[in-house]
């Protein structure tokens, strides 16, 4: 067999999380498979270069230019893409509709390069999820956050002196991390209600706990898990039902995202104006445009009477927890795209790999990215760039 040659690279500097940690090299040494580490890729996630050592991989320069595969967690800059071979791949998150030059220099160098947004929500990739597993530890932080930003106790407390009566806590959106959301508020001892579009998720707030809210509109079910878009007319109506909720709760916590598109405004500065003194909103969507109008990434600013938290590479504020969950999803990612005999050959007819590519063999596969780039770059630009340079490039394997 063949040894697969995998490169993990140190992250740029406002990033703390690290695509391997040294249980997952542990893994994949043993596996066969032979692993690099740039000199301080753990070091934001607390994993010391001498941990990667132990667990079997080589630490020391980058090792892009002999890789066969390069993990990180954000897509590798443009100067770096330039190290690696041709042919070599490339696994990470890639928001490709914010990332059309890396995919272009991505192309251009005739790299595989695979999206780990785009891994199908289907059975069997549940393991490669790393949506899932980042939303998991967001989930959590959120409610931790708000406990911190409240300037009173989550639960119910019955003393000589009196009775104080437990939080209010209001989820929107019951995905991954806004059930989390919800399990953790409730462990903290919080009253909790929860609110999503899809009807699927009733039940699934109920089973942590908290108490389903029920508008009485059209559920909007979508695929891969998500709920589809709604008209300004439906949103507007959400609203207003929302509202007295929204004013009744002491923290609110909205986590409604959907990946490559912009996050639905669920909540009016209005609506939060409503809030009551010292109440706290924290706001997962905020990087992707926010589900509170004047949230903001990274700052926590003033409301009416309310805190508003925006969330920002929320699950790299956990980097060591988070790192873990998205190596054991890269290691498996990985394993399914070397196959049996551990070779690095992905098979492009699996669902799994050909949905997660976006660029192979000198192409963009992903057709929204490259309708994108064709829209931006204009068609003839696109087909040209997509045609092999030199004999025996650009051909799909």
């Amino acid at each position: 067999m063949r040894r697969v040659k995998i490169a993990v690279v140190r992250e740029a500097r406002t990033e703390t999380r690290v695509a391997l940690v040294p249980e997952a090299v542990a893994k994949l040494v043993k596996a066969g498979h032979e692993v690099t580490v740039e000199a301080g890729a753990g070091d934001r996630a607390d994993f010391a270069d001498a941990e990667y050592t132990e667990a079997g991989a080589k630490v020391g320069d980058s090792g892009l230019g002999v890789a066969d595969v390069v993990v990180s967690v954000n897509p590798l800059e443009s100067n770096r893409v330039g190290l690696l071979r041709r042919g070599a791949a490339t696994i990470s998150f890639l928001p490709t509709g914010q990332a059309l030059d890396v995919v272009a220099a991505m192309r251009h160098a005739n790299l595989t390069a695979f999206s780990l947004e785009l891994v199908p929500r289907i059975s069997r990739a549940q393991s490669m999820d790393a949506l899932s597993s980042q939303a998991l530890v967001a989930g959590y932080r959120a409610a931790v956050v708000a406990s911190g930003l409240m300037r009173r106790f989550f639960p119910q407390n019955m003393t000589a002196a009196g009775t104080i009566q437990p939080a209010q806590v209001v989820v929107l959106g019951a995905g991954v991390a806004g059930l989390q959301a919800i399990a953790t508020s409730r462990r903290l001892g919080a009253v909790v209600k929860a609110y999503d579009v899809r009807a699927a998720a009733a039940e699934e707030i109920r089973s942590m706990g908290a108490k389903a809210i029920e508008l009485e509109l059209d559920t909007l079910e979508g695929s891969g898990g998500y709920a589809r878009e709604m008209t300004e007319e439906r949103a507007e109506k959400q609203r207003e039902l929302l509202t007295p909720f929204i004013t009744d709760a002491d923290v609110l916590i909205t986590t409604a995202a959907v990946p490559g598109r912009q996050a639905p405004m669920l909540v009016t500065r209005a609506m939060v104006e409503t809030m009551k003194a010292g109440s706290v909103v924290v706001d997962l969507a905020a990087e992707s445009g926010g589900n509170v109008e004047g949230s903001s990434p990274g700052e926590v600013v003033q409301i009416g009477r309310a805190n508003v938290w925006g969330g920002q590479n929320v699950a790299g504020q956990m980097p060591g927890p988070a790192s873990s969950l998205l190596a054991q999803n890269i290691v498996n990612l990985l394993t399914l795209a070397a196959g049996e005999d551990g070779s690095w050959a992905p098979d492009f007819e699996d669902e799994i790999i050909a949905g997660a590519c976006v660029t192979h063999g000198g192409k963009v596969r992903h057709e929204p990215t490259r309708d994108a780039l064709a829209e931006r770059d204009g068609p003839n630009r696109e087909a040209e760039r997509d045609s092999p340079k030199r004999e025996g490039e650009g051909a799909e394997s």
